[in-house]
């Protein structure tokens, strides 16, 4: 019977020993997890503002260059207008047919933004399934 005793013994020292181990594991994995999971919402975060700054550059640019265009196209339709309205009443027309266009194009350039989701989607989708599977765990 003494035999026996030891085998038991032993067994027992090394299924804790084992589980001590993994417990070990868990936490090592468990904080590796939590450091590529902030990583990667880095990661993400970083490729959103470039999306958006190019958006924003995108947008000062066309409108720096509609500014130009309008500037130039203002004198001239106001010359040509004039023959027949008046210069007054060609200035009034052609004030209030670029006022619509420039509405038009500021509000294409604020949609572009708002569509431009600054949450960290990916992220937060593979948190909720480290949770789902951390709560497996437990």
């Amino acid at each position: 019977m003494q035999p026996r005793r030891e085998v038991n013994e032993s067994v027992a020292s090394l299924s804790r020993e084992s589980f001590g181990e993994l417990l070990g594991q868990l936490a090592n994995n468990s904080s590796a997890l939590v450091r590529d999971e902030i990583q990667l919402a880095k990661q993400e975060m970083s490729e959103k503002f470039t999306r958006l700054r190019s958006a924003i550059i995108v947008l000062t640019a066309g409108a720096f260059i509609g500014y130009l265009a309008t500037l130039a196209l203002i004198a001239a339709a106001i010359v040509g207008l004039a023959t027949y309205v008046g210069a007054g009443y060609a200035a009034l027309i052609i004030g209030g047919a670029l006022a619509i266009i420039g509405g038009l194009t500021v509000y294409i350039g604020v949609s572009q933004i708002k569509r431009t989701s600054l949450k960290p989607e990916q992220t937060m989708e593979t948190l909720e399934e480290d949770k789902e599977w951390l709560k497996d765990l437990m």
